[in-house]
């Protein structure tokens, strides 16, 4: 049995650990910099499994017009079971009608977003980060 979190606080290491897991690359080896992705985010939905944290989506939005989802991301060990997409379910119910989602896909992750409901974007810009 899954449960879905919404703002509870969440423990670096077991973030670190989803990521690891989930095969995203995020700065798993930096947790001080994973500590400040999550704190300056306005929207943190969780799911677990008994005690142990499974997945996690982080996002920043205006509640508004737009939000990022900054991040997907289950564990590998849990994939398949629809986690991802309740959490993007649960973001929507969150930010309701008038906000689009919008977001980088991981190269693994790419024909996933669309069985998810994503449409791919052709004009979308990035300046990449250097670290």
């Amino acid at each position: 049995m899954i449960r879905y979190g919404d703002g509870e606080s969440l423990d670096v290491a077991d973030i670190v650990r989803v990521f690891e897991a989930s095969g995203i690359n995020r700065p798993i080896d930096a947790p001080e910099r994973i500590a400040r992705m999550f704190a300056a985010s306005n929207v943190v939905l969780s799911a677990w499994s008994g005690s142990r944290l499974v997945g996690v989506c982080r996002a920043l939005t205006d509640f508004s017009y737009c939000c990022y989802l900054s991040d997907l991301a289950v564990d590998k060990a849990f994939q398949g079971q629809g986690i991802g997409t309740q959490l993007v379910a649960a973001l929507q119910r969150k930010l309701g009608e008038e906000v689009s989602i919008v977001l980088l896909s991981a190269p693994g992750a790419m024909s996933w977003y669309p069985e998810a409901g994503f449409s791919a974007l052709d004009n979308a810009f990035t300046i990449r980060r250097t670290r």
